[in-house]
């Protein structure tokens, strides 16, 4: 076995490597012209002050985050088999989860591939290689996934904005074959309609698979609104649960075109309502029209990128909960989301919390969940966590 070039940690600098972050960052390491001269995404041994060997990494030190920790084995190389080992872990995980092909299978740090995103539509994979050691190593990570996979087609989404991070291009390409469009994809016994080569991130959002089961159980009956909707993730599935009436609300004619055809393919059309607007400016007109449902669902793009927008974001979480308030009927539900990893828990729920008293509200949390099990969360990693749900009855 070859010796993978070194770099070291500076002294007391181990120990949140040494517990298991994956994550090494820039004033952690012993900054060296040797280290500093590597090309972006090599993969290094780690070693600690002191020289005693602590795992493999790929290292890029341009960058804040230097390090990402690949394995606790030093000069451990990485190839198509140690992809592939990777890939068949997450896989069987996966299969006991799912009865059906259509979920996350790689999700990054959480199944020890740190940067790489795959999600799985049935025969075809869509792959997001968000590091430079991904990209150096792109061979590899594809060949481990053909050999334990063998997919009919594969769809390379790499216009990611982490990648922006790694100085690397954003492009979309296929690989194998070419994924259908639109691409039907199965969910909760739902048949949905999604464009993954230029849809939103990998193309559908698996991550609320189970968040929108547990609204469609409050929607029989009831006017149900999905607002950031997208391809009508939650609408559609309350829809077919039986709700009264359904609003897909979004800003994107794209999507909502999809997701109208999506609606037709269940049979749901006569009760499902398209909406394009500015979903602001919708709760707004609700407000003046005294427009109100049974059950509400604000799933909005992440509002914080970086900690700077953090301010920012905050009181934009707590003004979409007060309009969204307001549009609940008497009795009935608010279903909050927050998909951005610098928001934490208790800040979502505070701003949260405070949108609905603003709102003249009084509330209960139902439940307070996250990510279906299928985006597993590093345990070092609480950024890792970052999908927020939070469910709410209002009086």
């Amino acid at each position: 076995m070859t010796d993978l070039p070194r770099i070291a940690l500076l002294p007391g600098k181990h120990k949140r490597a040494k517990q298991g972050h994956p994550w090494i960052y820039a004033n952690e390491v012993a900054m060296t012209p040797e280290v500093k001269s590597l090309p972006a995404g090599t993969l290094v041994s780690v070693d600690n002050s002191g020289g005693e060997p602590m795992g493999t990494a790929f290292c890029t030190p341009q960058t804040l985050v230097v390090a990402r920790m690949l394995d606790r084995r030093p000069n451990c190389p990485f190839a198509a088999a140690f992809v592939a080992e990777r890939v068949e872990r997450a896989l069987a995980l996966r299969s006991k989860l799912f009865a059906e092909p259509y979920y996350r299978l790689i999700h990054a740090e959480a199944d020890g591939l740190p940067g790489l995103i795959v999600d799985r539509f049935g025969e075809g994979l869509v792959c997001q290689l968000n590091t430079a050691g991904l990209e150096l190593h792109r061979d590899a990570v594809l060949e481990g996934l053909q050999q334990v996979l063998e997919p009919a087609w594969l769809l390379l989404r790499n216009d990611s904005s982490q990648r922006a991070l790694e100085r690397l291009p954003s492009l979309v390409e296929s690989l194998l074959g070419e994924p259908p469009s639109p691409l039907e994809i199965t969910e909760n016994d739902t048949v949905y309609l999604a464009d993954v080569a230029g849809g939103q991130k990998t193309g559908w959002f698996f991550d609320q698979r189970l968040n929108r089961a547990m609204v469609a159980e409050l929607a029989a009956g009831a006017r149900v609104l999905d607002a950031y909707c997208y391809l009508g993730g939650f609408g559609l599935l309350a829809a077919k649960a039986g709700a009264r009436h359904v609003t897909l609300l979004d800003s994107s004619a794209s999507a909502l075109e999809l997701a109208t055809a999506a609606a037709a393919r269940n049979g749901l059309s006569e009760v499902v309502t398209a909406q394009q607007s500015d979903v602001f400016e919708a709760f707004e007109a609700y407000a003046k029209e005294k427009r109100q449902f049974e059950v509400v669902v604000i799933d909005p793009p992440a509002f914080a990128r970086s900690k700077k927008d953090l301010p920012a974001a905050l009181r934009g979480y707590r003004k979409l909960a007060r309009l969204a308030a307001r549009a609940v009927a008497p009795g009935g539900f608010l279903l909050a989301n927050s998909c951005s990893h610098t928001v934490d828990a208790a800040s979502f729920l505070q701003e949260t919390s405070r949108g609905v008293q603003e709102a003249g509200r009084n509330a209960r949390i139902l439940r307070a969940t996250g990510a279906s099990p299928d985006h597993p969360t590093h345990p070092h990693l609480p950024e890792s966590a970052y999908l927020k749900a939070l469910l709410l009855h209002l009086d």
